[in-house]
């Protein structure tokens, strides 16, 4: 009996560390596919789970704050307009700083050529006259210009039938005219302005004896005879501006000179062409 109780002693260690050993978990293996999620870590505390890096939260910024726009019915401020015809963008720009308040650039020199025609009639008598004159200007101010230029004229003598007697025919003839010319201009009212003109020209007249009549040669053609001609104009004129370089005239003159020795006749109109040189 004794025999016996000792073996069951020494047997009972050895089966109590067989039965731990089969109770006891084996490191197992990942055998996941490729791709597929891990397990999160579900061990009970205590137990050696991996560890993670943890991240910590930044604090926003921050926000700007933006000012509160005024209600509809507040007036807008002192530097700003509401939107109008004349003034879309309601936007408002100091005194001389917008395109239509910008003052125009004064051009101080100028070509000023002209083309002019005149007729004179009296008693079967008949003068017509084209010129041409070239001139260059300067302005003084915006209103006040003056400057020379050079003039050519051509004018055509005609005496009717009977002017010289009963049977005398029809007598014309055709002279030329070169001289020099100052002249100056005044606007006076928006773009009508004065316009005076004084000229030197050596001119061919024809010969007229003491009575006015024409002095003709054999072949019944005018005398001509050549002598200088002073010739005072003034009157007034209008302008038509195309640009702030280019502009166009009318002018209409009295000519002082209203006599035999006259190139021009009575009155004198001028077609005007102006440009504006510089910058």
């Amino acid at each position: 009996m004794l025999a016996l109780a000792g073996a069951s002693l020494l047997a009972a260690p050895g089966a109590a560390l067989a039965q731990t050993d089969t109770t006891s978990t084996k490191p197992q293996l990942n055998t996941a596919p490729p791709g597929a999620k891990p397990q999160l870590n579900t061990a009970p505390p205590g137990s050696t789970a991996p560890s993670y890096p943890s991240y910590e939260k930044k604090a926003p910024r921050p926000a700007v704050p933006v000012p509160v726009p005024p209600p509809i019915d507040e007036p807008l401020p002192s530097q700003q307009t509401r939107p109008s015809k004349d003034n879309p963008s309601g936007l408002s720009f100091p005194k001389g700083t917008s395109s239509a308040e910008q003052p125009k650039p004064v051009y101080k020199y100028f070509v000023y050529s002209n083309f002019g025609l005149g007729y004179n009639s009296y008693y079967g008598y008949g003068q017509f006259s084209a010129s041409i004159a070239p001139a260059i200007g300067y302005r003084v101010t915006d209103k006040l210009s003056f400057g020379p230029g050079i003039t050519y004229a051509y004018n055509n003598y005609s005496y009717a039938a009977g002017y010289l007697g009963p049977n005398s025919p029809k007598i014309n003839g055709g002279f030329s005219n070169l001289g020099f010319k100052f002249f100056g201009q005044y606007m006076v009212y928006n773009q009508f302005f004065i316009h005076a003109e004084y000229e030197v020209t050596q001119a061919q007249l024809p010969v007229v004896d003491q009575n006015g009549f024409p002095v003709l040669d054999q072949r019944g053609n005018l005398f001509k005879y050549k002598t200088t001609v002073y010739t005072p104009l003034a009157g007034v004129g209008y302008r038509q501006q195309f640009s702030d370089r280019a502009a166009a005239d009318i002018v209409l003159l009295y000519n002082f000179n209203d006599g035999y020795q006259d190139i021009y006749g009575q009155p004198v109109i001028r077609f005007s062409f102006l440009y504006n040189l510089g910058k």
